[in-house]
């Protein structure tokens, strides 16, 4: 019988099957042998071990459009990033490391920047930033409401994986968009000034007309991939596109090379100066971590 998983957590994996019915489910040990684990989103084949208390094995998992794995989902078409427009005050260098992660898999991203009620001129920034380095960008505010009916129409008939930080509202904003969803929501905690964890797992959610939205546990850091090299970092800034093959040096890295058409780009105020900050300091990153390979 084949199904989809909608949640994993503690060595469980819930299958919505084909029959209607869900399915507790264990993986198979033939996924340790080859290093793999099942993830939410996963389309699978199981084997029903006792159909009344419906207990199964996940037996195969079937081929993926696409996997991630920060947040654990595959076969989605849109991760909806949230970052806050204060409380947690939002950094360059965190929301870039997610999109640079998200670029490398080919998942478009859209961008929203939540709590707008709070600050909107840090909310505008942001917005103008990213909106001109390509992403799709929507401020937004789980309190007044304001953003959330364009946000529901972006999520019709996809399937799209919600991240961000612990605290800048994710559950809250999901609460407002779909309250049947009933997703646990968790104060800012004063004393460290972030939000508690409150998603501890991802889980997949039908929520009609095709749409699913996949909840995920909030990040406090992201870590560049490690497929990601100091030569193909700048394809995972879309803004750099137009640009690229047009430097001088067909093996420029748009730094301190002569000519480099990005850093003319950059001093016409083609491409921001936040994200070619970012782009620079992932290429030292990236230069430490191939020397320390070598060691």
């Amino acid at each position: 019988m084949t199904g989809k998983i909608i949640k994993g957590i503690g060595g469980f994996y819930y299958v919505a099957a084909e029959d209607g019915k869900l399915y507790e489910c264990k993986a198979r040990g033939v996924f340790r042998k080859e290093k793999m684990r099942p993830l939410v989103g996963d389309d699978c084949e199981i084997e029903i071990l006792d159909a009344g208390a419906c207990l199964g094995n996940v037996e195969k998992v079937l081929p993926r459009r696409n996997a991630l794995t920060r947040p654990a989902v595959a076969n989605a078409d849109q991760a909806i990033v949230i970052f806050a427009a204060s409380h947690p005050e939002p950094g360059y260098g965190l929301i870039d490391r997610y999109l640079v992660r998200m670029s490398y898999v080919d998942m478009p991203v859209i961008l929203l920047i939540n709590k707008v009620d709070e600050n909107r001129e840090r909310a505008e920034e942001l917005q103008a930033v990213y909106g001109k380095a390509g992403y799709t960008v929507v401020l937004t505010s789980a309190r007044t409401g304001e953003g959330m009916e364009q946000v529901r129409q972006l999520l019709e008939g996809k399937t799209s994986v919600f991240s961000g930080p612990s605290g800048v509202g994710k559950s809250s904003v999901l609460n407002r968009l779909y309250p049947e969803m009933n997703a646990e929501t968790g104060a800012i905690s004063e004393k460290i000034g972030r939000g508690k964890h409150t998603t501890r797992h991802s889980e997949l959610t039908a929520v009609g007309g095709g749409t699913f939205l996949c909840d995920t546990p909030g990040f406090s850091s992201v870590e560049l991939p490690e497929q990601v090299q100091e030569d193909t970092l700048e394809l995972c800034f879309p803004e750099f596109a137009p640009y690229l093959g047009s430097c001088r040096f067909a093996s420029c890295r748009h730094l301190s090379e002569p000519d480099c058409s990005v850093k003319q780009a950059l001093e016409q105020g083609e491409i921001g100066q936040t994200r070619y900050n970012s782009y620079t300091a992932f290429q030292d990153i990236l230069r430490d971590r191939r020397k320390n390979e070598w060691k």
